[in-house]
């Protein structure tokens, strides 16, 4: 308070507080007139016994002004009783001489509250500027760390480092993300404090948020070094949203190119959309599939854990029923497989009861992409079954059939399923009834009558009839194993 001679009477170990603004007063109580952070002043003219100045002093406390500023026009000098009520409060007091208006401090103040501001004003938009010119969430850390001496870095659920410093946070600090009990939270690690904070808190699940973490102990900060993590956060949600490519015109191509694999779209539409979306026919492919279970995770954010699985490549993915699939370009990379498995084992701890289900199909080139896609839902139906918090099965590990099928051409094979399935689901469809269903479940049960009977809650002369009804429209005879087996492939392709 030197620039206008304000003197400090008490509360030297309270001097860090910020001010927001001056406040004049000559209330004894004039709370409902703060919100805190002010500097009050005030003439005494509140005061009419000793009694008064611990009543006023005590409703600044409460109120969590910044101090007060005592003015000298009505007794000379701060009162002993007004000294003693701040020091019992912890409100720093300072003596306004009475030369001195309290309009010039305002005035003088409230500049260099402007003053600062505007250069946090600056300090704002130039991280945005630097963001929005192309320099990333990289130059926005750097000028981070320069102004506050903290070094900071943007992880992904997976660990991976998003944006930061060369040297990155130790191993366990970035794990820490997933398995902290809440956030933020506070690490050690060789007697080193790093704080971690979550970035979108709308994000239904921590494995698919990104985080910041920062090289020191957030409870030791400041207020407004506090203040400024939100925006930080903001920033790096809102480059994240950059990122999501599903409302780029790529994205979208993606998507619809995932959605005519999964449907009976022909080979030829496929291959289209395949080109449009910068894929290569000739190129060879992984598909991928995922789920989530519990509702742990929306089905956008499914896509994007997805997509941070496979980082380092540039998939094709899209969201189906609820299960996010990908399409990977395999390049020379051989330990893709083994890549998938480590960020997966990742999520794990982030997972908080869900379970995460995947399936990785063989190398297909691009006349195989459906049965590769297949092949994944497949794996991962079968690592859905299984009951660790993050399971995985590979093509290697399926039945043989599958095998087999996924080898077939996807037009081969879409009209194999036509001809033996369409009479039924169009029958179902215009009858409402169950044919394809039954068939199905007689086939789980290797043809028993009974026991399909008892699955399908149906007498078993009404099941007799469902199956002469298949028999009849398909002109197939299900007693005979070749033509079991027909409708088993059948089956399975759908």
């Amino acid at each position: 308070m030197t620039e206008v001679d304000l003197q400090l009477v008490t509360g030297e170990d309270e001097l860090e507080r910020f001010v927001r603004w001056v406040v004049t007063t000559d209330m004894l109580d004039p709370s409902r007139y703060l919100s805190g952070g002010e500097l009050v002043l005030t003439g005494m003219a509140w005061r009419r016994d000793p009694s008064d100045s611990d009543t006023f002093v005590a409703t600044l406390a409460r109120a969590k002004v910044a101090g007060l500023a005592a003015g000298d026009a009505l007794y000379g000098e701060p009162p002993e009783d007004l000294v003693e009520a701040c020091r019992r409060h912890r409100m720093p007091l300072f003596r306004v001489p009475e030369h001195i208006a309290f309009a010039t401090v305002t005035e003088q103040i409230n500049r260099n509250l402007s003053t600062g501001r505007a250069a946090d004003l600056a300090a704002i938009l130039d991280r945005h500027r630097q963001l929005v010119s192309g320099g990333g969430l990289d130059s926005v850390l750097d000028l981070l760390h320069r102004n506050l001496g903290t070094p900071c870095w943007v992880v992904s659920s997976t660990g991976r480092v998003v944006a930061g410093p060369t040297d990155s946070p130790p191993d366990e600090v970035r794990a820490a993300t997933l398995s902290a009990p809440r956030l933020p939270h506070v690490v050690t690690s060789e007697g080193t404090r790093f704080s971690l904070f979550g970035v979108d808190p709308d994000s239904t699940s921590r494995i698919a948020d990104w985080f910041l973490i920062f090289q020191s102990d957030y409870k030791d900060w400041p207020e407004e070094r506090r203040a400024l993590t939100g925006e930080l956060a903001a920033v790096v949600s809102l480059e994240r949203a950059r990122q999501d490519d599903r409302q780029s015109a790529e994205g979208r191509l993606a998507q619809e190119l995932i959605e005519l694999i999964v449907s009976d779209a022909k080979p030829a539409d496929i291959i289209s959309r395949l080109e449009l979306t910068g894929l290569a026919l000739s190129d060879r492919y992984l598909a991928v599939a995922a789920t989530a279970d519990n509702g742990a995770v929306r089905p956008g954010e499914l896509r994007a854990i997805l997509r941070e699985i496979l980082s380092g490549r540039t998939p094709a993915a899209g969201v189906v029923d609820g299960e996010a699939i990908a399409l990977v370009p395999l390049g020379d990379d051989d330990n893709l497989d083994d890549r998938i498995h480590r960020a997966v084992e990742a999520l794990e701890p982030g997972l908080q009861g869900s379970r995460l289900s995947v399936g990785i199909s063989g190398a297909v080139d691009g006349e195989g992409l459906r049965g590769a896609v297949e092949e994944a839902r497949y794996a991962r139906r079968m690592a859905a079954e299984r009951r660790q918090p993050t399971s995985i099965v590979r093509h290697d590990e399926l039945a043989t059939h599958m095998l087999l099928l996924a080898s077939v051409p996807d037009e081969v094979r879409r009209m194999f399923r036509l001809r033996l399935l369409d009479p039924l689901t169009t029958y179902d469809r215009d009858n409402r009834a169950d044919l394809v269903h039954t068939l199905e479940t007689f086939l789980q049960v290797s043809g028993s009558w009974s026991k399909c009977a008892d699955l399908l809650h149906v007498h078993v002369n009404t099941l007799r009839y469902r199956v002469q009804r298949i028999e009849e429209l398909t002109e197939r005879d299900l007693s005979r194993l070749e033509d079991r087996v027909d409708f088993f492939l059948a089956l399975a392709l759908r």
